[in-house]
């Protein structure tokens, strides 16, 4: 199986430069999967799970917040508002996060509603990641 080259790149770094043999991406009308010589497109991505298919056969999983994906003949470049390996992920932190945005719903008319509730999305999606909860 040919290789794909694969760049994800958030504001802060370049999480990951390599070849891979498929990538599942979040795309906002769903998720889908690229593997070399897919057709050209470009999709904003949602909360989500970034899965990545090592040419060793090994998996990896990336939580992202959202972005943009690039898919061309011959590379695919994710643009991520955020984005983190399973490994990476502070499991305090993100369960801390939970309990502020859950917290913050239940304040009522005084908050922005949308905000919380993205920020609750992003939270749990990294806890999942983090203990490999991938459905």
């Amino acid at each position: 199986m040919p290789l794909l080259p694969l760049e994800i790149i958030t504001p802060d770094a370049v999480l990951f430069s390599g070849k891979i043999k498929s990538i599942r991406v979040p795309g906002s009308e769903g998720s889908f999967g690229v593997l070399a010589g897919h057709a050209p497109l470009m999709a904003a991505l949602e909360i989500g799970v970034l899965k990545l298919e090592h040419d060793n056969g090994d998996i990896e999983y990336i939580s992202t917040s959202g972005g943009f994906v690039q898919v061309t003949q011959d590379k695919v470049i994710v643009l991520a508002d955020s984005a983190e390996r399973a490994k990476d992920i502070d499991v305090s932190r993100a369960e801390a996060a939970i309990a502020r945005a859950r917290e913050r719903l239940k304040g009522g008319e005084s908050i922005d509603y949308n905000r919380a509730q993205k920020a609750l999305s992003r939270a749990l999606n990294r806890v999942k990641v983090a203990q490999g909860d991938i459905s």
